[in-house]
């Protein structure tokens, strides 16, 4: 097996990750950062993310592995003090893997060039100046035309992530979808949207048609792949947003409850 490891710059992921690699090298396996079968993160969700976009075209060969040295995440399910426990996991691995749906987003630019970027988490668009206004689509067909702050749309293991900030709903980590979450809508007697989050099926696709093509920025997993849309006399005309062929997959030795994180994080000593 090809092990990689990726780690933030914390003194104490440094630390996890010496003490791994040297458990790696002893027990005979072997370390390839460039094409990896296994790659453990060491620090938090956000690492993960980070590791997830350096290797996002090699996801169908890779499963990930996440070991937290801070706080519980969603995507991590080792302690920096279970070094031994994974290395025997590895060792033992048979392959097995959970998958997670991914987004794909497309974004078209007036002067006819389309970037195309995947999100693990979720994307987002807004105005930082002003109202933003758009048209929604779904399945090609107008559904409302928006005007607030922004929009937020995520995938179901992003649904914990910044949609939960925003009001959108949590989704089962096992639903086949996507989710669009209002940020800060504006609703009266002139302007009027649905005012809830809507969660989408593995077929529909969604596309947002803006009305003002200046001072947007729109995001992919948050800090990781942020960029200003306007550039010159190029400007984004529309995002398209459907659940990706691609899949994110998880080595899994052992099972976490995604309903217990889910508590732990938000509720707490709920009994």
């Amino acid at each position: 097996m090809k092990v990689a490891i990726f780690n933030n710059e914390t003194s104490e992921s440094q630390r996890v990750t010496k003490l791994l690699r040297a458990e790696i090298d002893r027990v005979g396996l072997e370390y390839d950062a460039a094409h990896p079968e296994v790659v453990i993160t060491i620090g938090g969700d956000g690492t993960l993310l980070s590791a997830f976009h350096h290797y996002v075209d090699k996801l169908d060969q890779i499963r990930f592995v996440g070991i937290h040295t801070g706080h519980l995440g969603f995507y991590t399910d080792w302690r920096n003090f279970e070094i031994d426990d994974l290395v025997d996991s590895l060792v033992q691995d048979s392959g097995q893997s959970v998958s997670y749906p991914l987004l794909d987003m497309q974004a078209i630019y007036s002067d006819g060039t389309v970037d195309k970027y995947i999100a693990l988490n979720e994307a987002t668009i807004r105005n930082i100046i002003r109202t933003m206004v758009c048209d929604v689509y779904i399945n090609n067909q107008l559904f409302e035309n928006f005007r607030g702050d922004g929009l937020c749309i995520s995938t179901p293991t992003g649904s914990t992530a910044y949609n939960k900030s925003v009001g959108g709903a949590i989704m089962d980590p096992n639903s086949i979808g996507f989710q669009l979450a209002e940020m800060a809508s504006l609703n009266n007697r002139v302007f009027r949207t649905l005012g809830s989050p809507i969660i989408f099926g593995a077929q529909t696709k969604l596309m947002l048609r803006l009305r003002d093509v200046n001072d947007h920025v729109m995001t992919c997993d948050r800090e990781k792949l942020r960029l200003k849309v306007q550039k010159g006399s190029r400007y984004l005309m529309e995002l398209s947003f459907q659940v990706s062929q691609k899949k994110i997959y998880f080595a899994r030795y052992r099972h976490s409850n995604f309903w217990n994180r889910v508590k732990d994080s938000f509720i707490g000593g709920a009994k």
